[in-house]
């Protein structure tokens, strides 16, 4: 019958060869281009049920070197004479407060709110538009907040599976830290913010939903 002894001496071979195993995968593995990172295309034409698409048109042409921003898309929709304008920007970070004080004129207050199976989005009105503006990260969720956003790339449990999927490096357990940034805005014309905040939502949530359906794995 096998003693302790040796059945220590073979749990350490064992571990010792995963060990080895793990880093000769990091070794000879090639590492990831970073470029295929940041490689991203919106496309041309994006259906908004209810809403008819009138332009769009890339911008990323207007981007500077060393920026947050990597691929940007504007688009102009119209419902009943009501214009709605919608860019989206690729973007390196998670944070839409200060992605809205560098790249927008915006510098009044804004409102966050929250839906179940979206995510965080913020609200608030300038120059007699109102707004809303969110970052859809690369699960599919929406955020406003750094905190948000960092919170939503960890996952909730770390399962065994997980755990060794990482160890064998087949997996990352911590996505890019990168986000589709959407910026909706309508004019208020006579109504009220909230009136007008329910028409950006009822938009937001099918763009929204366009996009998880793209982005989120199971």
């Amino acid at each position: 019958m096998m003693n302790w002894k040796k059945i220590r001496i073979l749990l350490l071979i064992l571990c010792l060869s995963n060990v080895l195993f793990v880093l000769g995968q990091v070794t000879l593995l090639p590492k990831r281009d970073k470029s295929t990172v940041d490689d991203f295309v919106f496309p041309e034409v994006v259906n908004l049920p209810q809403w008819q698409l009138k332009s769009s048109r890339d911008l990323s042409q207007q981007i500077q070197n060393n920026s947050e921003l990597l691929v940007q898309r504007n688009y102009q929709y119209i419902h009943r004479d009501l214009p709605l304008e919608i860019e989206m920007r690729y973007v390196k970070i998670g944070d839409v407060n200060q992605l809205i004080k560098k790249y927008t004129q915006i510098s009044s207050s804004v409102i966050v709110r929250k839906r179940e199976g979206v995510g965080y989005y913020g609200l608030g009105v300038e120059q007699q538009k109102a707004f809303l503006s969110a970052c859809i990260n690369l699960q599919g969720y929406s955020t406003f907040t750094n905190t948000q956003f960092n919170q939503s790339q960890r996952p909730n449990n770390l399962s065994w599976e997980l755990l060794l999927s990482w160890l064998f490096a087949q997996k990352q357990v911590i996505k890019d830290e990168h986000c589709l940034w959407s910026h909706l805005s309508i004019p208020l014309k006579n109504s009220s913010p909230e009136a007008t905040y329910q028409v950006l939502e009822s938009a937001w949530f099918s763009w929204h939903k366009y996009w998880h359906s793209r982005l989120h794995k199971p």
